[in-house]
């Protein structure tokens, strides 16, 4: 195995590991969250990293058999359009009125840290592959994560603050 391909194994199985544990969060999240905005975006989130893991292990298979890059982790898709289609359909019925419970915003801290943690790590990823495959790849999980990201922020303003948020955020669920 040359040294691309066992930077490229251990990146694969590193994402792996990372995929799992923001499923298993998003999972638990999912199960304790109060707030019913929070229940669905944690679900959606625990279902994307399901989509990611078969994604990364599509790869790990073949890598870890010697074979090359190939395309076939592209059937898995991630819909971030869902996340902010999900978001807007339930702010339009929640308003303003509502609390976020503590335990919700935590949870979205932490989520939020995670996908940091994830973009950072496909960021330093993407400057070492050497495939171009492997870059389409890691690009995709970089823009993936950061649609997360941008949900689990957008959610914990609006949870800590929704007159603020509709204050900053009204002209474009007008527009849109």
């Amino acid at each position: 195995m040359t040294h691309h391909e066992n930077r490229a194994l251990s990146m694969i199985a590193a994402a792996l590991e990372k995929e799992q544990k923001g499923r298993d969060f998003y999972k638990n999240a999912s199960e304790t969250c109060v707030n019913p905005l929070g229940k669905e975006i944690f679900k959606t989130l625990m279902t994307d990293e399901g989509i990611h893991i078969k994604r990364i292990k599509e790869i790990f298979d073949f890598l870890s058999n010697g074979k090359e890059w190939n395309s076939d982790w592209r059937d898995y898709k991630v819909e971030n359009e869902d996340l902010k289609k999900l978001f807007r359909k339930r702010i339009e019925t929640l308003g303003s009125r509502v609390e976020g419970a503590t335990k919700d915003i935590e949870a979205l801290s932490i989520g939020v840290e995670m996908e940091q943690g994830a973009i950072d790590f496909y960021e330093e990823q993407l400057g070492k592959a050497t495939d171009p495959i492997e870059k389409e790849f890691v690009s995709i999980m970089i823009n993936e994560e950061r649609g997360h990201y941008a949900a689990l922020q957008d959610l914990k303003m609006y949870l800590e603050n929704p007159e603020s948020w509709f204050a900053e955020k009204e002209h474009s669920l007008l527009d849109g």
